[in-house]
């Protein structure tokens, strides 16, 4: 069986780690903080002690990091992954970066003879702990081919959506939606407040119509008990924001929608809200409209 390498285990590396580790893969880890190795050490794992070492052990080596400078340290730099290369090894980053920057690594990792799939996923740390996530792959398909029992082990949908830089293009796409669906519920909730009449009557009212999605079955519930604890934080939906801005411009497409987002949530993060959900962004709208749901 694949012996498969793991590098970030933050909100959703930990769990998705875990679950690679509960389909019988033998699993390397390595995290900037020791509190999560050691935790999964104790569940099975082997610890390394740097990018390079994973790389050196295993046949897949995973990412999950905040930010591309994070992937390109991590990969590139000193006692990096590239450094622990080999032939056929396949690097899978389950990170949101900007496209143009798989690309880039996948290039220098194809001069080692390594496979490079950008995978970043979607679901949250439900979908994490759950292996329920959704996963947007660009890269060779033979390699996707060779390490999709792995996908299957985090996720229930993992789609090959094209070359290097296609699964986050994908991702980005998916970011669009979800901010704006974040952006819409939170004016919903306010607007109804304020006009008189019960967010929580309102929500059930709509769910079933044409207005239904994942986010208005999912978070009203837990903004109405009052609970803004992170499935994704806020400032990883700005970040993720400013990495669609930014690969918009280099297409020069318009996404003023976006846009707009982004200034709520740059406004949040501004508040010293961005640990909370990105659901959260409701509390921008809230201080606009001087109310508070529920």
């Amino acid at each position: 069986m694949l012996k498969v390498g793991y590098i970030g285990l933050g909100l959703m590396g930990k769990s998705i780690a875990r679950n690679i580790l509960k389909a019988g893969f033998s699993v390397v880890v390595h995290n900037r903080s020791r509190a999560a190795v050691d935790e999964l050490v104790a569940e099975g794992a082997k610890a390394a002690n740097s990018p390079k070492e994973v790389a050196e052990q295993v046949g897949a080596i995973f990412t999950n990091l905040p930010d591309t400078p994070d992937v390109e340290k991590v990969v590139l730099g000193e006692n990096g992954i590239l450094e622990g290369s080999h032939e056929r090894l396949v690097y899978i980053d389950n990170s949101t970066i900007k496209p143009a920057a798989a690309r880039r690594i996948a290039e220098k990792l194809a001069e080692k003879n390594v496979f490079a799939l950008d995978a970043p996923v979607s679901g949250g740390d439900i979908g994490a702990r759950n292996a329920t996530l959704t996963v947007m792959v660009g890269g060779d398909a033979s390699a996707l081919e060779r390490v999709m029992p792995v996908f299957q082990a985090m996720g229930k949908t993992i789609t090959h959506v094209g070359d290097s830089g296609a699964g986050q293009v994908a991702k980005a796409a998916n970011q669009i939606m979800v901010a704006a669906q974040m952006v819409a519920m939170g004016e919903l909730l306010v607007f109804s407040k304020k006009a008189g009449v019960d967010p929580r009557k309102v929500v059930e009212a709509i769910k079933g119509g044409a207005a239904q999605c994942w986010t208005l079955d999912v978070k009203p519930p837990r903004l109405f008990a009052g609970n803004r604890d992170p499935g994704f934080k806020a400032h990883m939906q700005l970040k993720d924001l400013k990495i669609i801005l930014e690969t918009a411009h280099e297409y020069d497409i318009p996404i003023s929608g976006t846009a707009e987002n982004t200034k709520l949530f740059q406004q949040m993060i501004d508040l010293g809200m961005g640990e909370l959900d990105n659901s959260a962004v409701v509390a921008v709208i809230e201080q606009l409209a001087g109310v508070e749901i529920p």
